[in-house]
């Protein structure tokens, strides 16, 4: 795996999930600064950064998030992106305080469930 990209905020989301395209419009509408750069996962740039980080671009079970040079992915990537946000939204690290492993084995219970939970978009969601 190579070193995160020192100055980068990228996020790489499922574009077909709609609890995950859900959360970027979200993200969209409340802008952080500096931004996140926002790269559907079922882009080529998408597949490219989730196999250089490790992850099934074939079969990702978790979303990428890079902040200048950290790594965050499962329920680590959900808290840190909500928190980016500022303001209240700080409190979601409150959730650190849950084992990571219960936080993650929760995060892979949803991540595995999503499109029979929630569904599918019928196209990939592109942010603007």
């Amino acid at each position: 795996m190579t070193k995160p990209i020192p100055d980068a905020r990228i996020i790489v989301f499922d574009g077909i999930c709609h609890v995950c395209s859900g959360g970027v419009r979200f993200l969209e509408r409340h802008r952080v600064e500096p931004p996140f750069q926002l790269i559907p996962m079922q882009s080529p740039v998408g597949k490219a950064f989730l196999a250089e980080y490790g992850i099934d671009p074939l079969d990702p079970a978790t979303f990428l998030l890079l902040d200048q040079g950290r790594v965050f992915t499962e329920s680590d990537a959900s808290i840190h992106m909500m928190a980016a946000l500022g303001g209240t939204w700080r409190l979601a690290q409150v959730a650190r305080v849950i084992p990571k492993t219960w936080r993650d084995w929760l995060y892979r219970l949803m991540a595995r469930n999503r499109y029979r939970w929630f569904g599918r978009r019928g196209s990939c969601y592109l942010p603007r």
